[in-house]
């Protein structure tokens, strides 16, 4: 079992993430930023985290860490022309500087543990190609393009791969699937006919993180209900 730092674990994929983890054995140190979590949870220990702050601070952390899984995100879906040079700034500081800071501070834990990975979230959006989603697609991109580099640079200590959803039930994505008419439509546009869901995720990450997935890094692996592959 290991020690597994799981950045934005308050809510959504990242909540799911927490506590199934730690039911099956493993230590958890979960952050959260807006959605405070008080209750005490075994195997899990909640802390706060700015990932916008210009210095992050993991000092509660083992000495040892088997894994990070970088979960903050957003969805804002708009016009290209109705969005700001700075909101493409402030998404792209959440979801990619953020992240490159988190792996950054616990890296030399990291490279402590004989099987440590990193696991990154993007968007079926960015291989795809879908209107209004130019921001969310531009942080992803990157966020796609880093999974790969540091893949290649951490390799053989530490794995990197990266998850990337179709529209997945979280409250994150709360404003596309807030009626039963908006859920049954977004079912209907992917060949599984349902949208995804946390624990769709949560299995995937389980897998990535183990020993079964030894000879898997680098890799963007699609989540989607076969939204981006198939057409029917």
């Amino acid at each position: 079992m290991g020690n597994y730092l799981i950045v934005g674990a308050s809510s959504g994929i990242g909540k799911a993430l927490a506590l199934h983890l730690a039911n099956n054995g493993h230590q958890i140190f979960g952050t959260y930023n807006t959605h405070e979590i008080r209750e005490k949870r075994n195997s899990i220990e909640y802390k706060p985290l700015d990932v916008l702050k210009e210095s992050l601070v993991f000092d509660y952390l083992p000495d040892t860490l088997n894994g990070i899984i970088y979960c903050p995100g957003s969805i804002n879906l708009r016009p290209f022309e109705r969005i700001k040079p700075t909101d493409f700034s402030n998404d792209f500081n959440l979801q990619v500087t953020g992240a490159i800071k988190t792996i950054q501070a616990v890296l030399p834990r990291l490279k402590n543990s004989e099987n440590a990975t990193i696991t990154l979230f993007s968007t079926v959006a960015v291989q795809t190609g879908l209107p209004f989603h130019s921001q969310v697609s531009a942080s992803k991109g990157a966020i796609e393009g880093l999974t790969r580099a540091l893949a290649a640079e951490f390799a053989p200590k530490i794995r990197v791969n990266c998850i990337a959803p179709s529209l997945t039930d979280t409250p994150l994505a709360d404003a596309l699937l807030n009626s039963d008419q908006k859920k049954e439509s977004n079912a209907q546009r992917h060949p599984m006919k349902r949208v995804g869901s946390a624990d769709d995720m949560v299995h995937m990450v389980d897998f990535l993180i183990s020993e079964k997935a030894s000879w898997i890094t680098g890799q963007i692996l699609k989540v989607d209900g076969g939204f981006s592959s198939l057409k029917i």
